[in-house]
């Protein structure tokens, strides 16, 4: 009871009446609005812009925003873009810096006399050339297939015959590797820019001796004597030019269309018909060659005679890259008679008098006999 009375004092010490006509300072109703729980510091206005009001949620959704878009191209902005002056002097511009550089890589085939395009020089193509042998190493390795050792019999005949080929070549300066896939169930052989030599062993029986094996390499050395490679190269670079010119003009509506279709004329009216002048080409070369470096070029015929027995489901000619095997001997016929003087005038010492000549040739622009 004693201390109830003794706090009382000290309560009513301790209270403070506020009067309505206090002049207290007051905290603004923003600050107070606004204040952080456990924080010493206040809330600061950012500058970002807001979107006025009245905007649409989606014109911050940049898939609405692209949905919704305007057209870059128009018909009026096109029609003003091709009636600019300055797209009339960049085309012809174009158009004549395409004919000067298209007439001063023309070429003239010393064996043939066919003209030609071709932009590519030697050591373009070879170094081109590289990442096809590095894709094709890999691709037999892949497919589980092997190479022939150097101790293989067959592997020992093919380089015998690319022994004397090589000098009369006009190629001796390569790095030439040799290599035998071991596959009887097919025939075929190639030869890369470089001197990357492919046989398959399925080709050694049909051509039966050195002789028949000396006609088919001969022919795909000649492809590199030729250039062939780099006109196939320099083609392309013309026929990609003209789809793409296509697909604009359609205005990229028939894409698929102008690309297939249009490549597949291409193909059949300019690519098929080189392909076959090319092989012609490449068959009298390497008759030549192989005459040169003491082969017997009538052996060529019984090979060619007996490709044909063995690729009797051949295309016909005029949707191949190749002639037909029976075309092929007619023309091998007809030059047989140059081709065996060729051998028996040969000291068989393997000189390339006749790819010297060829490039010589060739850099005139003129015909060899």
């Amino acid at each position: 009871m004693q201390s109830r009375q003794f706090l009382q004092p000290i309560w009513r010490s301790l209270t403070i009446r506020v009067h309505p006509s206090s002049t207290l300072p007051r905290c603004p109703s923003r600050l107070i609005q606004r204040s952080r729980p456990f924080s010493q510091t206040s809330f600061r206005a950012n500058n970002w812009p807001r979107p006025p009001p009245g905007t649409h949620k989606h014109n911050n959704d940049p898939h609405y925003q692209l949905a919704h878009a305007k057209p870059l191209v128009t018909p009026g902005r096109l029609r003003r873009f091709v009636r600019s002056p300055t797209l009339r002097t960049v085309v012809v511009l174009s158009i004549v810096g395409a004919v000067v550089f298209y007439v001063s890589n023309i070429q003239t085939v010393p064996v043939s006399g066919r003209r030609r395009f071709n932009c590519f020089s030697d050591e373009s193509v070879e170094a081109a050339s590289q990442a096809q042998v590095k894709r094709l190493l890999w691709e037999i390795e892949r497919s589980g297939q092997r190479f022939l050792s150097d101790w293989d019999p067959r592997m020992m005949m093919v380089r015998r015959v690319m022994n004397r080929l090589i000098p009369v070549s006009g190629m001796e300066d390569a790095d030439w590797e040799i290599r035998v896939i071991d596959d009887p169930h097919t025939a075929n052989a190639f030869v890369i820019p470089g001197g990357k030599v492919f046989v398959f062993s399925g080709l050694l029986p049909i051509a039966r001796n050195e002789n028949g094996l000396a006609a088919v390499l001969g022919h795909e050395i000649a492809h590199n004597l030729a250039g062939h490679v780099g006109e196939r190269m320099s083609g392309e670079i013309g026929i990609n030019i003209l789809l793409y010119s296509l697909i604009f003009l359609t205005g990229g509506i028939a894409i698929l269309g102008t690309h297939f279709i249009g490549g597949a004329i291409l193909d059949l009216l300019f690519s098929r018909p080189m392909g076959r002048k090319q092989e012609s080409e490449a068959d009298y070369i390497g008759l030549m060659m192989m005459a040169e470096a003491c082969f017997d070029p009538r052996e060529a015929l019984g090979f060619w005679m007996r490709m044909e027995q063995a690729q009797q489901g051949e295309p016909p000619e005029w949707i191949s890259t190749h002639p037909s095997n029976f075309n092929r001997v007619q023309k091998i016929n007809e030059w047989m008679p140059k081709a065996v003087e060729k051998m028996q005038e040969s000291n068989c010492q393997g000189t390339s008098a006749f790819a010297k000549s060829f490039r010589r040739a060739m850099k005139r622009g003129v015909l060899i006999e």
